[in-house]
């Protein structure tokens, strides 16, 4: 099966959709946004599964340039998978955008935004599908002005112009980091093929790598929103359309990761370990500050976009121990680093899309975001808040949902480095894997508070009281995609081995086997397992369903020596059915127990002597999370800019208001520091300017020397 056609169905899809968007009466533009955009991605995502299913690279010239080279399309497996995610998240984005772009009609232009919307689109596959330096960094700068565009939409609202500013500003450093570091491969190759360069990259000398993975690693970042770059993230995400924020999250970052593993990990892998533990720790502090933010905010869009920083310092943290395996000498965990990695990476496009669709969905109906005015959404948007307590219960890594698995997956493999012999590293990853755990703890606080605040008690607004249901074409999407969290929760042994086949060349080993052995009798390779080893899972059902379930079995598990057999197992597929029976039972106890032969009176409740307990006296998000920021106060640091006491009657007080004032830890630790020397070094460079020509002089003649010094020393 070829990935030609469906990729030229993509593009004909977004160039038709731009085309009736800026032709067609004003009235169709959100229609044809929606069908366009939905084509786009289904056909993106059915290119990337054809490369995915028949292992076949799609390589396409396009036209040579004089001294540059030829321009290339490749999609590669590697490239196929982010392809195939970034299909299935612009599916949901454009569909849920047919009714939600309809609220920006009579002050917006949904003809521009229409058109700003498909060139992305166009640009996230083709940032996937270069594969030169030319085309990959031109149409990664068309991405990122695209991206901009968007965030931008809204801007007659205040701040949206700045966020989008800081977004693009940011951009473009990580931009020319990344340039550097390609041309510096590109110049070493002679050539600007990703081809060239990669055997390029595998003949550098140490000190290149240090330069080319920094360069890289550092410019991808950005886009990727880790720690301490992230300062773009959560103002762009809250300024831009839940749509727009749906695909910033779930695709763009994504776009960072990418570029980092193409790099680091495929064009120039540095096999250093010190390099794998920067990148471990970076992906750990984004974690961990990213949901402690999370935890404490009460703008829904905002808690989720710091709730991605943390996400992707998750993938970011698998993808360092990935490196540090490998350089060390164990390629077979390296390969199951990476695969719990990516399946987070995908767990978390799922989810997170599901969320911000689900923000846009309450956002449209009630008319704020803001945590501590919502409430009691679940009676009149039913189906809105279960696709959303599925989302919450997924990012919150609890079964049996997709990112119990992946998380569960990463902090197993993190316990293996007990096998790395350097005792510096061990406790390296011993430290990284207990923040992690704090990590997914918190997590767990944070979207219970989310949801709960959100969804449940009492509407804190005029606007969460009268909400209704969300349209069809809003909960369409946000249903599929929640559907999809559970089928990644209970399906892992049919997502690893293909994730295995996609990134064993990056780790040099294949993880599949060890990961999810062939118990079922009719799989390939069932005979190379040890008679004991495959009768003692036997006596534990994990036989059950082979004449009813294809692929291997129904058991993930790491396979270690003679000594150890089983390192750590689990089965999400049957913990679904035990949970289900669970639940099933205590449904059945509960009605036919002692409970059913109670007489149930209903009664006013007594609420202290007032007569009606008032939404302003119920529990708030931002009170939810005050345990979190005492506990944490070292990290958070706030100020208090206003305090009030509001009383409705004599004896009773409604309302106590701290209003606090925080400066974000990585402001207050990196960027003000930086920012305060740079002023001193530009104070200090102004009193070289006094008008006295001599002295000018002398500043050639010693700038001359010393680059006549650089260049003895180079040579």
């Amino acid at each position: 099966m070829s990935a030609g056609l469906p990729l030229a169905l993509a593009l004909g899809s977004c160039a038709a959709g731009t085309l009736l968007g800026l032709t067609a009466p004003a009235r169709r533009t959100s229609a044809i946004l929606a069908w366009s955009g939905a084509l786009a991605g289904a056909a993106a995502a059915w290119a990337g599964a054809a490369v995915l299913w028949s292992g076949r690279v799609f390589d396409l010239s396009l036209w040579g340039i004089a001294s540059v080279g030829v321009l290339r399309l490749t999609l590669d497996r590697l490239s196929a998978l982010f392809l195939l995610l970034a299909g299935i998240v612009l599916v949901a984005s454009s569909v849920f955008s047919a009714g939600y772009m309809r609220r920006y009609a009579d002050e917006y232009s949904l003809r521009s935004f229409t058109a700003w919307y498909l060139l992305l689109s166009a640009a996230i596959g083709w940032v996937l599908l270069a594969g030169d330096v030319l085309s990959f960094l031109f149409a990664w700068e068309i991405m990122s002005l695209a991206c901009y565009l968007l965030v931008n939409f809204e801007h007659q609202r205040d701040g949206t112009p700045r966020a989008a500013y800081v977004m693009l500003v940011m951009s473009e450093a990580g931009f020319m980091l990344a340039t550097l570091a390609l041309l510096f491969l590109a110049v070493r190759a002679g050539s600007l093929d990703f081809s060239a360069l990669r055997s390029a990259g595998h003949a550098l000398g140490p000190g290149a790598h240090w330069f080319v993975f920094l360069a890289a690693f550092f410019g991808f970042a950005i886009k990727a929103g880790l720690v301490p770059l992230n300062t773009w993230l959560p103002l762009a995400h809250p300024a831009a359309p839940a749509n727009v924020s749906a695909v910033l999250s779930s695709v763009i970052l994504n776009l960072g990761l990418y570029g980092i593993v193409r790099v680091t990990l495929d064009l120039a892998p540095a096999g250093i370990v010190a390099a794998g533990l920067l990148v471990l720790a970076i992906g750990t502090i984004s974690a961990l500050v990213g949901i402690l933010y999370a935890t404490t905010e009460s703008d829904l869009k905002v808690v989720l976009a710091h709730s991605s920083i943390e996400n992707v310092g998750i993938v970011v943290a698998g993808i360092g121990a990935a490196m540090v395996f490998s350089g060390s000498g164990h390629a077979l965990l390296a390969g199951m680093a990476l695969v719990a990695a990516f399946y987070h990476m995908i767990n978390h496009s799922v989810y997170k899309a599901l969320l911000f669709l689900g923000a846009g969905a309450v956002n449209d109906r009630a008319g704020t975001r803001d945590l501590d005015r919502l409430g009691g959404l679940v009676r009149a948007m039913p189906w809105t808040a279960g696709a959303f307590l599925v989302g919450a219960l997924a990012i919150s890594a609890l079964p049996p949902f997709n990112g119990f698995v992946s998380e569960w997956l990463t902090l197993q493999v993190f316990l293996r480095s007990a096998e790395l012999a350097p005792v510096g590293v061990r406790i390296a990853f011993a430290s990284c894997g207990a923040v992690l755990a704090l990590t997914a703890a918190l997590a767990v606080t944070c979207f219970a508070r989310a949801f709960a605040m959100g969804f449940l008690g009492f509407a804190r607004s005029d606007g969460a009281a009268l909400a209704t249901e969300a349209a069809l074409s809003a909960r369409a999407p946000i249903v599929g995609l929640a559907a999809l969290c559970l089928a990644l929760g209970v399906l892992p042994t049919y997502v690893v081995p293909a994730l295995t086949r996609e990134l064993s060349p990056l780790a040099d080993a294949s993880s599949g086997a060890a990961l999810v052995p062939p118990f079922f009798v009719g799989s390939p390779g069932h005979d190379s397992l040890p008679a004991s080893f495959v009768a003692e899972f036997h006596d534990l059902g994990a036989q059950v369903g082979q004449r009813l379930l294809p692929g291997p079995g129904l058991v993930l598990l790491h396979r270690g020596g003679a000594a150890n057999p089983v390192v750590f197992a689990a089965a999400p597929g049957w913990l679904l059915v035990v949970l289900t029976a669970l639940l099933a039972l205590t449904f059945v106890i509960a009605r036919a127990g002692p409970a059913r032969r109670r007489t149930i009176a209903r009664r006013t409740v007594w609420d202290g002597g007032i007569r009606r307990l008032l939404p302003e006296m119920t529990y708030t998000a931002t009170g939810f999370s005050n345990p979190v920021r005492v506990i944490f106060q070292a990290i958070f640091r706030p100020t208090i800019v206003e305090d009030t006491r509001a009383t409705v009657a004599e004896h009773f007080r409604t309302a106590i208001v701290h209003d606090t004032g925080t400066v974000h830890v990585v402001d207050r630790l990196v960027l003000r520091p930086a920012r305060d020397l740079m002023l001193a070094t530009a104070r200090l460079l102004a009193r070289m300017h006094h008008g006295r020509l001599n002295a000018y002089v002398a500043y050639a003649l010693l700038s001359l020397l010393a680059a006549l010094g650089a260049f003895a020393l180079w040579r």
